[in-house]
């Protein structure tokens, strides 16, 4: 099995209502079920607006800083880790997202870890 992120970019939904949202939530509930049931779904889930901010370490000690790097300009707004067989799996599954949310979806494969030998 391989494993991909189906994930959306907050710039990409049009502005909702408080209520508009809610029922995209109650929408996608049936949907979360499935994924479920057919042992596909790892984890999903939406970001909050709340505190952001990153980290540095290229000078050797973490450098904390507010907020998202200034040459960010695209904002991970939710996703989900599915586990499939095959990227056409992938891509059924992220149609069923994209029709409940009514918005696009980005899907990307995760990398294999690389296997490092063992050193005595």
């Amino acid at each position: 099995m391989t494993e991909y992120l189906i994930a959306f970019n907050d710039e990409w939904v049009p502005d909702h209502t408080v209520e508009e949202l809610r029922a995209k939530s109650r929408a996608l509930r049936p949907l979360v079920a499935e994924m479920t049931a057919a042992g596909v779904l790892i984890f999903t889930g939406g970001l909050a607006d709340g505190p952001v901010f990153s980290v540095d370490a290229s000078s050797g000690t973490p450098l904390f800083t507010d907020g998202p790097f200034l040459e960010t300009k695209e904002h991970l707004g939710g996703f989900a880790v599915v586990d499939v067989a095959d990227e056409e799996a992938a891509r059924l599954w992220a149609g069923k997202i994209a029709v409940a949310c009514g918005w696009p979806q980005e899907v990307r494969r995760f990398q294999v870890p690389m296997q490092l030998p063992e050193t005595s």
